[in-house]
């Protein structure tokens, strides 16, 4: 019989489990010099295809954890390297990760309360202390927020134009040329009309733009769907949001913020005056796997008026019996669009207890100012251009004179040879690299290395 990992001996039965994971970790490690694995897709698919071998064996294979656990880390990328920035990629807190390994234990299920009595009061409970951050406290007329846990900002964005479909009727979505793909193709999955698109001639959302556009399309009111953004993907960058929601307000057109990335800084008292407007808009998306330091996935979709829940009702009989929901048992249905869905919540609520609201804001604080040294380095450098000072902790620079196409290879050498990762981003057409940054514990010595290691792969 194989053991189980939850029941009275599921501790004693993972203890040895663990350390044969902890040790397979630690070597595979071991064998990277660098944030990414060398040799680029075809040597590490080669080393990865060797380790499996037979995927489904006749017999199986004792060893099996050890040996794909440590494939897995020798050839993964590490967001805890200092050098690894390409992405909103976060290296994740031990304490959270521990937690998840709860959660992944007693496995409950978040589709009735008789699979996750003590995980659907615990989300109740976060998800609506994390609403209220959005949003403040009830207000004059008893209103509410809430927030519906999901798996990241795609599916967020999804939610809220559903949401906004189910409200409102007809809906005809209005975002900036920055917006993530996610919206757009949202309007697609819930046969809306295709986004009208205003400019970002700055990289965020033109606020005269917006007003004539929501002037030239009139209609019923709440029939028009703004989504701006607090946080873009490719430089970070905040929409001038009060002035967006002033727009908005006086067209009667329903506002959706995408603070995926932005949002985390509601945590920080220096920087959360960035994000003045956001308690304006009717849903905000929010990404914890990124400036929260989760492991992936933890999402949020925050709605100011919990009402508008309402549109995700939804009766199946053996799950949430009339009955049963009269009795007092908790529907728990109309919490997201998936039936089964594992307690993510857990690693949340067990980190905002263990750091609270400082200690998540001091490490919102650290990227943010390891981003602004980066820059600072950047522009001293006569040998690097600076786009602009980071607004939250994402960095735009390319080699003084460099061709697109130089830039391009530089960032490729540099991922095959696994020594460092960097993004790319197309700003005022030209083609720049990326640093995102998101490791609190990321140094001088760090930021001065990735930028020699980028100079020194430069042609001249």
């Amino acid at each position: 019989m194989s053991p189980l990992a939850s029941g009275p001996q599921g501790p004693t039965t993972l203890r040895p489990l663990l350390t044969t994971v902890l040790d397979a970790l630690t070597a595979g490690a071991a064998t990277r010099d660098g944030p990414l694995p060398a040799g680029g897709p075809t040597e590490v698919a080669a080393r990865l295809r060797e380790a499996l071998g037979d995927p489904l064996p006749d017999h199986g294979d004792e060893d099996a954890l050890r040996t794909l656990v440590q494939a897995l880390a020798a050839g993964a990328a590490d967001p805890a390297d200092p050098l690894c920035t390409a992405h909103l990629h976060c290296p994740p807190l031990a304490v959270a990760t521990a937690a998840d390994l709860a959660a992944s234990v007693l496995n409950p299920s978040l589709d009735s309360w008789d699979q996750a009595p003590a995980a659907s009061e615990l989300e109740t409970l976060v998800t609506r202390a994390l609403a209220a951050e959005v949003y403040g406290k009830a207000d004059q007329a008893g209103t509410t927020g809430d927030a519906l846990v999901t798996t990241g900002g795609t599916e967020s964005n999804q939610l809220a134009l559903l949401l906004a479909r189910e409200h409102h009727g007809h809906t005809q979505l209005i975002c900036a040329e920055n917006a993530h793909h996610s919206l757009r193709r949202a309007t697609w999955l819930l046969g809306l009309p295709e986004p009208v698109t205003v400019p970002a001639p700055a990289g965020t959302m033109d606020p005269a733009a917006l007003g004539e556009a929501l002037t030239a399309l009139q209609g019923p009111r709440g029939s028009l769907l703004v989504a701006a953004t607090a946080g873009t993907t490719d430089a970070g960058l905040i929409d001038p949001l009060p002035d967006i929601a002033t727009l908005c307000e006086a067209h009667g057109a329903r506002l959706h913020i995408d603070a995926a990335y932005g949002g985390g800084l509601l945590f920080s008292d220096r920087h959360r005056l960035k994000l003045d407007g956001l308690a304006r808009a009717h849903t905000v998306t929010l990404d914890l796997h990124k400036l929260g330091w989760q492991p992936v996935a933890a999402g949020l979709l925050a709605v100011r008026d919990r009402h508008d829940l309402a549109a995700l009702a939804h009766h199946a009989d053996y799950l949430n019996a009339d009955d049963d929901t009269e009795a007092g048992l908790p529907d728990l249905l109309g919490r997201s669009l998936r039936t089964t869905r594992r307690p993510d919540i857990l690693k949340i609520a067990v980190t905002l207890k263990t750091l609270g609201r400082t200690g998540l804001g001091d490490l919102v604080d650290q990227v943010c100012a390891r981003a602004a040294e980066f820059a600072e380095l950047i522009h001293r450098h006569p040998h690097f251009e600076l786009h602009d000072r980071p607004t939250i902790s994402t960095v735009l620079f390319r080699p003084t004179d460099a061709t697109d196409d130089t830039v391009a290879a530089v960032r490729r050498t540099l991922l095959t040879e696994g020594r460092a990762v960097l993004g790319r981003a197309r700003l005022d057409d030209r083609l720049w690299l990326k640093a995102t940054l998101l490791n609190p514990h990321t140094g001088a010595d760090d930021l001065a290395a990735l930028l020699k290691l980028v100079e020194g792969h430069t042609p001249r």
